[in-house]
C-alpha cells in the first residue's frame, strides 16, 4: 500500500492523503465555499499553487482573498502575464523580458516590433479589452519543469532573444519551471519562464478590478548601452472596489503633487542646470528656516551640540571609512588640478590626490570626537549638524524633492558607552515621537537587521540587534499600536537600524527617520574614550536623523496638508487685501501691527476686484486673508476668511485678530 502523506492544518488537525493530491483536494474536501475562495498555498511556509501536488508530509494554509498581502501579490503577478499573453496576441512579433508585482499594481517590459515603433498609451485600451477576454476565458495556469537547454532552444525558435539570452546565464543542471496559460501545446496556448506560484486559472483574477496606467521607456537590464524597451504599467486588486479606491487616491496624490503645489505656491524650482538640486524660492526657504529653528530648540533641549564639518575630505578618509569601497559609485570624486597654461582649462595632476564631497557626515564627526582625549565622563558625547550632503543618483530615479543629489540632514551622532546605548535609544524613540505628533502624524517601527554583505562579527550584530530592540521595549513601543515589525536583511552594511514609518493623510507612508548602532566605524576610524580603568574602549556610535532630509520632510508635509500649511509653518501667515484704494492706509497700519508681533504679513492693495485677490491667495493656500474696506477702516474691523474654512466670513476687531493669528502662529510647545 502506498504511503499516505500526513498534511497539518492551523487548526493542527491532521489530514492524510495519497501521493498526487493537492492544496486544491484539501479545499475541496473540506468544503465548496473554501475550495471556490482559496486562491493559494502555503506549504511549510512557501507559497504555493493550489494545484502543486504535495511532496511528502506538510504543514498547509490555504491563501483566500483575506490574506490580503498574499492574494494581491498573486494577482498582480497573474495580471502580470495576462498583460503579456495580451501584448503578444494583439501585436506579433513583440519580445517579452521580465513582470514583477509592485506595491500597487505590476508591469511588463517589451521589446516592441521594428515595424510599429515603441508602445504607447493609446495601445492600452486595446491591451486591457484583450486581457479581459483572456480572463474570462479562465485558462489554466500549468506549471510545468524544463530542462535549461530546452527552455533555450524554444525561447530561440520563437525568437524570443531576450530571454534566450537570460536563460543562457541560468545554472546548468538546475530545473527551471514554465507557467503555460491553457493547456500546454493546446492552440491559444502561451507561457513563460517564472518561478511563481500563480493562480489555478486566469478566470480567478476580477476582469473589472485592474487598469493599465502608463507607459515608459527601460533598458534591458536596467542599462542604458543595452536595447530601449517600452514598460508598460498597471495596477490590479482583488475587486472593483479596491480598484476604484485606488484609483481616487492616486486622483487626490496627484492633486497634492508637491511639484505642482511647490510651483503654485512660489516654494522652488527645478531645472536642468543643477539636475537633482533645488532652487529654493523665499516663500519655500521660509518653511525650510522654520523646520531648522524647530529642530534646533528640539536637539539643544535634548542635550546635543551642533557643529559644522567640512563638505569635501580626502578619499582615502572614505576608503578608511569604508564607504570608498561600497558607495564609492555614488559619489562625486574631485581630483586636484594645476594649471596647464594661461590660455588653457586646469589638467588633472599626474599623482593628484582625490577628495569627494561627502555623502553623509558620520566619518566626519568621529574626527571632531577624536580631537583631544575623551574620558568616559564625558560620555554620551551627542553631536548634531544640519549637514549638507551630495550622492549622485541616477538621473531617471531623481523626483521632485523626493529624490534629489543634493540634500541636508538634520543629522547628529551620539558616542556613548556600551551600557549607555539602549537609554540613548530610547531617549531617541521618545524625541522622535514628541517631533511627529508635533507634525501631526501617526507612525510605525521597524527594525533592519542585518544584510548579507555587511562589516563586523555575528556577535557586534548580534548586541546591536538587541540594543535597539530592547529600547524600543523600554519606550513601551514594541507593540501593534506602533506598527513593531522586523526586517531581515534590511540594515545597513555597518549596522542594524531602527525605521520610523509616517502615514500621511491619504494614507500613503513615508521612511524618514533612524538611529543606527553602530560598532564598525568607530572601529575603522580608530575613535577611542578612556575608561574607568584608564585603558582605551571604543564608543559605540548611533546615527540618527529624524526629518530625514529637509527637502524630503518639506516634500511630504506639502503632500500631507496638500499645501495648506500649520500657519506656524506658512510662508506667509496672513495677507491683508483691499476692497477700495480708500483703505490702502488703513491696510497698510494694520499689516504693520500684525508683523510687529512676529507675523509674517503681506499686504495687497492692487486695483483688482477682491473675488480675484480671493482665488489667487487661496491658490498660494495663505492661510488668513484679512479683507478691509471703508467701513472696515472707520470702524477698525478686519473681514477674516479662513482658507479651507466655511465661504463665510467674520468680521472682528483688530485687537481679537490679533490675539487669534499670535495664538494660531505659535511653533509648538517643547514641553509637551
Amino acid at each position: 500500500m502506498t504511503d499516505m502523506f500526513k498534511i497539518r492544518l492551523p487548526d493542527d488537525s491532521v489530514r492524510e492523503v495519497a501521493p498526487g493530491a493537492t492544496p486544491a483536494d484539501i479545499a475541496a474536501a473540506i468544503g465548496p465555499g473554501l475550495a471556490k475562495a482559496a486562491l493559494a498555498a502555503r506549504v511549510d511556509g512557501e507559497v504555493r499553487d493550489i494545484m502543486r501536488p504535495f511532496d511528502g508530509d506538510a504543514d498547509l494554509a490555504l491563501i483566500t482573498a483575506k490574506d490580503e498581502a498574499d492574494a494581491l501579490e498573486l494577482v498582480r503577478h497573474d495580471y502580470a502575464h495576462v498583460m503579456a499573453e495580451a501584448v503578444q496576441s494583439l501585436f506579433p512579433g513583440t519580445q517579452i523580458t521580465f513582470g514583477p508585482a509592485t506595491d500597487d499594481g505590476f508591469y511588463y517590459d517589451f521589446a516592441a516590433p521594428e515595424s510599429r515603433g515603441p508602445f504607447t498609451e493609446d495601445d492600452l485600451p486595446a491591451i486591457e479589452e484583450e486581457m479581459r477576454r483572456i480572463i474570462k476565458a479562465d485558462k489554466p495556469l500549468v506549471r510545468e519543469e524544463w530542462t535549461r537547454n530546452r527552455l533555450i532552444q524554444w525561447f530561440r525558435d520563437k525568437g524570443e532573444t531576450f530571454k534566450a539570452e537570460w536563460a543562457e546565464e541560468l545554472p546548468e543542471g538546475e530545473a527551471l519551471t514554465v507557467y503555460h496559460s491553457g493547456a500546454p501545446g493546446a492552440d491559444g496556448s502561451w507561457l513563460d519562464l517564472c518561478r511563481g506560484p500563480h493562480l489555478a486559472s486566469t478566470g480567478k483574477l476580477d476582469p473589472a478590478a485592474f487598469k493599465l496606467t502608463r507607459v515608459s521607456g527601460a533598458y534591458w537590464r536596467g542599462d542604458q548601452a543595452n536595447a530601449q524597451l517600452s514598460r508598460i504599467y498597471g495596477t490590479g486588486w482583488l475587486n472593483k472596489k479596491q480598484l476604484k479606491a485606488h484609483l481616487l487616491r492616486l486622483e487626490e496624490a496627484a492633486k497634492r503633487d508637491h511639484r505642482k503645489l511647490g510651483q503654485e505656491m512660489d516654494l522652488f524650482h527645478l531645472q536642468a542646470e543643477a539636475h537633482g538640486s533645488v532652487f529654493w524660492h523665499p516663500n519655500g526657504y521660509m518653511i525650510w528656516r522654520e523646520l531648522e529653528a524647530y529642530m534646533r530648540r528640539r536637539m539643544d533641549s535634548a542635550g546635543y551640540r551642533e557643529i559644522k564639518t567640512p563638505q569635501v575630505m580626502d578619499v582615502r578618509q572614505w576608503e578608511q571609512s569604508g564607504h570608498w569601497g561600497k558607495y564609492a559609485e555614488n559619489m562625486f570624486a574631485v581630483p586636484d588640478i594645476v594649471p596647464d597654461g594661461e590660455d588653457k582649462a586646469p589638467a588633472v595632476a599626474k599623482d593628484a590626490d582625490w577628495m569627494a564631497i561627502k555623502p553623509m557626515n558620520c566619518p566626519a564627526h568621529v574626527l571632531v570626537f577624536k580631537q583631544g582625549i575623551t574620558s568616559y565622563r564625558d560620555l554620551p558625547i551627542r553631536l548634531g549638524e544640519m549637514g549638507c550632503c551630495h550622492r549622485n543618483e541616477p538621473h531617471g530615479a531623481l523626483h521632485g524633492l523626493m529624490r534629489v543629489r543634493q540634500f541636508t540632514q538634520d543629522d547628529a551622532h551620539i558616542f556613548c558607552t556600551e551600557a549607555q546605548v539602549v537609554e540613548e535609544v530610547r531617549a531617541f524613540c521618545e524625541l522622535a515621537e514628541r517631533v511627529y505628533k508635533d507634525f501631526g502624524f501617526t507612525y510605525s517601527i521597524k527594525l533592519a537587521l542585518r544584510p548579507e554583505k555587511r562589516f563586523g562579527s555575528d556577535a557586534d550584530w548580534d548586541k546591536a540587534e538587541d540594543e535597539l530592540r530592547n529600547a524600543v521595549v523600554e519606550a513601551g513601543m514594541a507593540t501593534e499600536e506602533y506598527g513593531w515589525e522586523e526586517l531581515p536583511g534590511e540594515g545597513a552594511f555597518y549596522a542594524p537600524k531602527l525605521e520610523w514609518h509616517l502615514t500621511d493623510a491619504i494614507g500613503r507612508t513615508w521612511q524618514v527617520g533612524t538611529i543606527q548602532s553602530d560598532r564598525v566605524l568607530p572601529e575603522r576610524l580608530d575613535a577611542s574614550y578612556i575608561g574607568e580603568d584608564g585603558e582605551k574602549h571604543r564608543p559605540i556610535m548611533l546615527h540618527r536623523a529624524i526629518y530625514g532630509s529637509y527637502e524630503r520632510f518639506i516634500g511630504i508635509l506639502i503632500e500631507n496638508h496638500a499645501g495648506r500649511m500649520p500657519v506656524w509653518l506658512a510662508p506667509v501667515q496672513a495677507v491683508v487685501a483691499t476692497i477700495v484704494s480708500d483703505a490702502d492706509t488703513y491696510a497698510e497700519k494694520v499689516a504693520e501691527r500684525l508683523k510687529n508681533l512676529g507675523l509674517r504679513v503681506d499686504t495687497d492693495l492692487r486695483n483688482e476686484k477682491i473675488n480675484y485677490k480671493v482665488r489667487e491667495h487661496s491658490l498660494a493656500k495663505v492661510p488668513y486673508l484679512l479683507v478691509v474696506g471703508k467701513r472696515e477702516a472707520d470702524e477698525g474691523t478686519v473681514a477674516v476668511r479662513r482658507l479651507g474654512a466655511d465661504k463665510h466670513q467674520r468680521v472682528i476687531t483688530l485687537e481679537e485678530i490679533e490675539v487669534e493669528l499670535t495664538g494660531e502662529a505659535k511653533a509648538p510647545d517643547l514641553r509637551r
